[in-house]
């Protein structure tokens, strides 16, 4: 049977997107912890001297009666989305991602990644995301612009 389940988690004052399913025997939503992720603003300071910041994602209760893997994307092509006046761009891989909150962190792309996987089935594996957001030196770049960025990420959880 080729279980796919796709979970999704909007970044950044997004707009959550609805899950979309398929005949699966994998977790449904109810294994997910929440479905947006409200990531830290940078101060000032921040900006002036440019920062890593470090935030919680969402969790997970990973149940599979066989071996899975989870992978991990954001539906943007190159930039999040910008809502305001002074023309911000902000990269994708301005966020990075890990399943450990010290890393290693990955770059955020376009195409999957393995965020983890089993070679069994699993009756409730936890298991959380952690993201780090790059601010770049200086107020005049224009992924520092003022206004509201956002990003939709996706999480597949799929058996083979």
């Amino acid at each position: 049977m080729n279980a796919t389940r796709f979970l999704v988690a909007a970044m950044v004052l997004g707009t959550a997107m609805a899950g979309n399913q398929a005949n699966a025997q994998c977790s449904g939503n109810a294994g997910m912890g929440g479905v947006a992720t409200t990531l830290t603003s940078p101060t000032a300071d921040q900006i002036e001297i440019g920062a890593s910041i470090p935030d919680n994602g969402p969790t997970f209760t990973i149940k599979a009666n066989r071996s899975w893997t989870l992978n991990i994307k954001t539906t943007a092509v190159s930039n999040w989305a910008y809502v305001g006046s002074f023309g911000g761009t902000k990269p994708i891989s301005d966020l990075t991602w890990s399943n450990a909150s010290a890393g290693p962190f990955a770059n955020m792309s376009s195409t999957d990644a393995v965020f983890l996987s089993g070679a069994s089935a699993t009756n409730g594996l936890a298991a959380q995301a952690f993201f780090k957001t790059t601010w770049a030196a200086g107020f005049t770049q224009p992924s520092n612009a003022p206004g509201v960025y956002s990003l939709p990420v996706v999480f597949t959880l799929s058996a083979p």
